[in-house]
């Protein structure tokens, strides 16, 4: 049913509620997981005056490769179990990057938490989520996550 599953993480804990779920569903399918972490560019201070933007390239980079020994970690626990695994760290903009992913890899299935805001927190602070909702081509698991 599903030859592979797209699972987005964060970082956070919330986002890792939806690694169970994916373990089991990859042990029943076959599916190979391809975890990703999407990192948004760090970028200086920006003048009003100015119009261009410069991007701190040392941090941005420290955070991609903290990312991707979080996504080793991770990854482990699915090695454990037998399952294919792969880890991926992008840059840019994370509804967009995680789409483009899906597309460029062929997934089969998304699979992510949802941080279950709703009303004036997900208008403030948006929904990856909702934006994946709204845009994706392909089958789309979300597991509301609570702390």
């Amino acid at each position: 049913m599903y030859k592979s599953i797209l699972v987005p993480l964060d970082g956070s804990t919330r986002a890792e509620k939806i690694i169970s779920h994916v373990k089991k569903l990859a042990q029943c399918t076959g599916a190979k997981v391809i975890l990703l972490q999407v990192i948004v560019p760090v970028y200086y201070m920006i003048d009003p005056q100015v119009s261009y933007v410069n991007i701190n390239i040392e941090e941005t980079q420290w955070r991609i490769d903290e990312a991707g020994k979080y996504l080793v970690k991770i990854a482990e626990a699915f090695t454990e179990k037998k399952i294919k695994v792969e880890t991926c760290v992008e840059q840019g903009p994370v509804v967009e990057t995680i789409i483009d992913i899906a597309r460029a890899k062929d997934v089969s299935l998304i699979a992510l938490a949802s941080h279950g805001r709703s009303g004036l927190g997900q208008v403030f602070y948006g929904s990856v989520a909702a934006g994946i909702l709204q845009r994706v081509d392909r089958p789309l698991l979300v597991v509301r996550s609570r702390e």
